[in-house]
């Protein structure tokens, strides 16, 4: 038990920035316990009006902006402390595969793909 947290890509149309749903999808990334990216994710989440209490198994977009932001974010290791039951600890040392999850996304972006954000915990 714990926090799972994927992205995933689809080139179905995706018609709303959160909590839509999806026939088919592709990972792009996994992590395992990174509550700081988790929280950043849950943020974006809450500003593009997501309103799901718990924030766990719901959807988020994310656009070439957002990755831009996480990029600056991760760069600049401000990415917001978040803690939670199970969620374990980010550490730094996930800021290489971060950085690498967002050269992927940004590439399947390019392919006209939707790029999205999920957990389960």
């Amino acid at each position: 038990m714990g926090l799972d947290m994927y992205a995933f890509t689809t080139v179905e149309p995706v018609v709303a920035a959160v909590d839509f749903t999806t026939e088919t999808a592709t990972e792009l990334a996994y992590w395992r316990k990174h509550p700081n990216l988790h929280g950043w994710m849950e943020q974006l989440y809450r500003a593009k009006g997501g309103t799901d209490a718990d924030f766990n198994c719901v959807n988020v977009a994310l656009t070439a902006e957002d990755l831009d932001r996480l990029e600056a974010d991760t760069r600049a290791n401000a990415l917001p402390f978040t803690e939670g039951f199970f969620f374990g600890e980010s550490n730094g040392s996930e800021t290489e595969g971060d950085l690498a999850f967002i050269e992927k996304a940004r590439a399947a972006l390019a392919e006209g793909k939707t790029v999205f954000y999920t957990s389960w915990w």
